[in-house]
């Protein structure tokens, strides 16, 4: 599939085309030098922040779970794509966070 496009258009994003992005962007993952106007100095913070202004409803702990060395998120990848843009995916990935589709969740390596 050619990745150099990945067209979101004005509806509301699909998860197949958030996880698109997602595999667009993997060479960006964890490249939080690239960032341009960070939130925080810290690459995790920084997608917190960023993710609490996306969905600002959120009342509870952005941290859900956590396995081994990676944490999950507790955002709701519904209302997430409600949102979402592939700017920010991009933002998102340089700052570390995966998409595990097979759970459903943003997670982090810690």
């Amino acid at each position: 599939m050619d990745q150099s496009h990945v067209d979101v258009g004005i509806n509301m994003m699909t998860i197949e085309t958030l996880t698109e992005l997602f595999n667009k962007y993997e060479d960006e993952y964890g490249k939080f030098e690239r960032v341009e106007n960070p939130l925080s100095h810290r690459p995790d913070l920084c997608a917190f922040i960023r993710l609490d202004i996306l969905l600002p409803q959120g009342r509870r702990d952005i941290v859900s779970s956590a396995e081994h060395d990676q944490i999950y998120l507790g955002i709701e990848l519904e209302e997430l794509l409600q949102v979402i843009t592939e700017e920010d995916v991009l933002y998102l990935t340089r700052c570390g966070v995966m998409l595990d589709t097979e759970v459903d969740s943003l997670s982090l390596f810690v």
